[in-house]
């Protein structure tokens, strides 16, 4: 005869069993093909593997993630494009190249727009970050999360960037975007729009002498084989948008959206995690592949913004002033709360 513990036992495993059963059964096996422009190793790649592991063990083993790294289906102009057609289901990319088909999120490209990264967190995590998602669904396109490339820092073959002078007359990569194109021919430099898929063969040709993007995907780059000059300028900051087609969302159920979405959070905090305790590591990486590093000092960095002015005002048509205002309202609250 069974005792009364058993039967206790055995009834409680039964019950967790049926809890379980239909949490499981209410995800599809599914399989969603994801893009990303960086290597294996960027920090980028440590919040995929967690957002990755996270819908698996969520949906029990049903909701796979299969990411193709290194631009490997297309530059992120072109993956961007193809979710939004819904003939590919994700792409991480950074918000730069959205801007002919979202105009609003030329903001984020504003030069100097963030001091530091908790200014970034507070504005794209909250209510305004938030409004963006009418957008974003406008375009055939649902944002689960915003990530990061972290602040953007110019390399150059010639000479280090201590003032905007130091520019005047170098050729300069930028993303195939107004916002990049106003800011740097403002700071007196040549800039070239290029896909990014292009730029070190561009570097190591001398067809561009420098470009400008994040440390760590200067190094995960390797742009210290064909550049001398690392200028910590932090001109930008790169907002990354972890992108999934509404196509595909709308066809997932209300449990399946919300993993993704849960999911997509949880990779947002080990990339930032592991972005932001690795620059100082990264930054001494580049230093011993050859790389002579500098800071630009306060006042030179003022000087920049002084000289960049004008791409704000111009901007503001294109943005829209609520949407400036909205950004601007929401940084100046932040640095209040210090």
């Amino acid at each position: 005869m069974m005792s009364t513990h058993f039967r206790t036992a055995a009834l409680a495993v039964a019950a967790a069993a049926a809890i379980a059963a239909p949490a499981h059964a209410q995800f599809e096996a599914r399989s969603l093909r994801v893009s990303s422009g960086v290597t294996k190793g960027h920090p980028i790649s440590f919040g995929i593997t967690k957002m990755t592991q996270c819908a698996a063990d969520k949906s029990g083993g049903k909701l796979k993630l299969v990411t193709y790294y290194d631009g490997a289906l297309g530059n992120d102009t072109t993956a961007s494009q193809q979710v939004r057609t819904g003939s590919l289901d994700m792409v991480l990319t950074s918000t730069a190249p959205l801007v002919g088909a979202i105009p609003q999120l030329a903001v984020f490209d504003l030069p100097f727009l963030f001091a530091n990264e908790r200014e970034a967190d507070q504005v794209l995590d909250g209510p305004v970050g938030k409004s963006f998602a009418p957008k974003f669904e406008a375009a055939g396109l649902v944002n689960l999360a915003y990530w990061e490339n972290g602040f953007r820092n110019v390399t150059n073959s010639k000479q280090a960037v201590t003032k905007w002078e130091d520019l005047q007359g170098v050729k300069m990569r930028v993303m195939q975007n107004k916002v990049f194109l106003d800011t740097f021919s403002a700071l007196g430099s040549n800039p070239t729009p290029l896909a990014f898929s292009e730029v070190y063969s561009a570097l190591e040709t001398r067809t561009v002498d420098g470009q400008e993007n994040p440390v760590a995907l200067i190094e995960n780059m390797k742009f210290y084989e064909v550049q001398k000059y690392l200028s910590l300028t932090r001109h930008a900051y790169s907002p990354l948008a972890v992108l999934i087609s509404k196509k595909k969302y709308d066809t997932l159920s209300p449990q399946e959206q919300a993993v993704m979405q849960e999911c997509a959070v949880a990779g947002q905090a080990e990339s930032r995690r592991v972005g932001r305790a690795a620059d100082a590591e990264v930054i001494a990486k580049l230093k011993k592949g050859g790389m002579q590093v500098n800071e630009v000092s306060p006042a030179e960095l003022q000087r920049m913004r002084d000289k960049v002015k004008d791409v704000y005002a111009a901007q503001s048509k294109v943005i829209g002033e609520d949407v400036m205002n909205a950004v601007n309202t929401e940084i100046q609250r932040v640095r209040a709360a210090k």
